[in-house]
């Protein structure tokens, strides 16, 4: 574990809430990037100016590591003020359901949150059906990226609008020799994501989150079977092979390279293309799902429930989302900020505005498996898929083995 303690500077602001005196506010957070954590602390240390009457003890843990303090924080009478989380059902959703997490409605009217967070940003909050829980830090949407060029010899003009067109272009990319997409099968989540996508288009919003919170019966589900059978049809038929022993780094390689004409990324992957290459030689389209719905996850901060400083947590996460906070460290933590209003003109790449674009008009989002269920389930999700797409397991039996293991956990 390391620990940074940052130390109150000498500046007051006038506006600035009075809590009681000596008030130590603690933090737990994951260990991010060394240009993150320095972002973050220069946040600390801009609140710490404006209230010299609080002090900020920011305790940073690997993120193993930090799941499981949290964990024994929820059954114990210690733990933070603050803790960070993603904000999924089953990782945020799994400390909102043990009550490590304040509900935070009377905060959201005081400070006005909905209309400062993107729809996108704050669509997490409204997730666990017991208040408003979290504060939205980092944001992540995903997404099909394609190489103008290999479309174009493919005979596709634009980007599909329906999952019907896209397998459509996928067959349009095979007769040109081209394969379709690529990805790295030797990480369980980037394979993982093509699963979820097909989920979203094949069961629709209701019945995917009735699966993914595991309320749904994935044997007796036909879009579950029928899903695992596209899975099947990408992985023998339009993924780049071999790709089960890829990385996902390799798998990025071989589409800058032009391997492969699409590639399903996040919106991080605007800044690795131009690290790699010319980003105008690169479009980006949603995976069409027929749902509006964005693919999507989030990481917030949460009030501990067990905090004696609810309110001076509250007006700390109030300030480092903050318009003026959040243009100050603008692309440190992703490409695009929880907050509204920002000035992104420094971003002059296509891609970039396609994504503030997409995000402008996300109200509804769903989330990655790994995020969506318990480690155990996402462990056999994994398997799973591995195995329908190495051809080692029939499509119809993956869905009544997700759903044995679902009820054998539950009994």
């Amino acid at each position: 574990m390391v620990m940074r303690v940052s130390v109150a500077a000498l500046l007051i602001a006038s506006a600035a809430p009075a809590f009681a005196a000596s008030t130590v506010l603690k933090v737990w957070t994951i260990s991010w990037s060394p240009k993150a954590h320095a972002a973050f602390d220069a946040m600390v240390k801009d609140y710490e100016a404006a209230h010299p009457d609080v002090e900020v003890k920011d305790e940073s843990r690997g993120t193993d590591e930090h799941k499981t303090a949290m964990r024994v924080a929820a059954s114990s009478g210690q733990g933070p003020d603050i803790y960070y989380m993603w904000s999924g059902l089953g990782l945020g959703g799994e400390f909102v359901e043990a009550g490590a997490s304040v509900p935070l409605d009377e905060y959201y009217a005081k400070y006005k949150w909905d209309d400062r967070f993107t729809p996108a940003a704050i669509s997490d909050s409204k997730r666990f059906g017991q208040g408003r829980n979290g504060v939205p830090f980092v944001i992540h949407g995903e997404g099909l990226y394609y190489n103008k060029a290999l479309f174009a010899k493919a005979g596709i003009t634009e980007p599909p609008k329906t999952y019907d067109e896209l397998v459509a272009d996928a067959d349009k990319l095979k007769a040109a020799k081209i394969p379709a997409i690529v990805f790295g099968g030797s990480v369980n989540w980037h394979l993982m994501r093509l699963m979820d996508v097909i989920l979203e288009a094949k069961c629709g919003a209701a019945k995917h989150d009735a699966l993914m919170s595991m309320k749904a019966d994935w044997s007796s589900e036909p879009c579950a079977t029928a899903s695992f059978v596209e899975l099947k049809k990408w992985a023998d038929t339009y993924t780049l092979k071999p790709f089960m022993g890829l990385a996902d780094d390799q798998a990025q390689n071989l589409f800058y390279a032009g391997r492969a004409a699409m590639a399903l990324e996040g919106d991080w992957f605007v800044d690795m293309i131009g690290q790699h290459g010319d980003p105008d030689k690169f479009g980006l389209f949603l995976f069409p799902t027929g749902t509006d719905r964005l693919y999507f996850f989030s990481e917030y901060f949460y009030v501990s429930s067990k905090s004696a400083n609810k309110d001076a947590a509250a007006d700390f996460l109030n300030f480092i989302t903050s318009p003026a906070e959040q243009q100050k460290v603008l692309g440190t933590f992703s490409a695009i900020s929880v907050t509204k209003g920002l000035d992104y003109s420094v971003d002059k790449t296509a891609l970039g505005k396609t994504w503030r674009d997409i995000f402008a008009k996300t109200t509804e989002t769903f989330a990655n498996g790994d995020q969506a269920f318990p480690i155990d389930v996402t462990t056999e999700y994994w398997r799973l898929i591995n195995k329908v797409a190495s051809d080692d397991l029939a499509p119809d039996q993956a869905a009544k083995d997700m759903q044995s293991f679902i009820a054998g956990r539950k009994s």
